[in-house]
């Protein structure tokens, strides 16, 4: 009960309720999707960013598709 009044309060401060009722938070959603895509194109964990990880699946994925067509 204390949790959602002071999230209802929260939510409250965030200005534009009567215009644009629940689509005034997309702009956090956008930044937030931005700031998640920077995260995984620049840090590395290890020696890898996300996007290394995706690009070797992906070649590994198209190597054993070739070797079941029999390439």
């Amino acid at each position: 009960m204390l949790v959602s009044k002071r999230l209802k309060r929260l939510l409250r401060l965030v200005p534009g309720e009567r215009r644009f009722g629940f689509y005034r938070f997309l702009p956090f959603f956008f930044v937030l999707g931005g700031a998640m895509e920077w995260f995984m194109i620049n840090v590395r964990i290890g020696k890898e960013t996300f996007y290394d990880v995706y690009r070797r699946k992906r070649s590994e994925r198209l190597y054993e598709a070739r070797m079941e067509k029999g390439e």
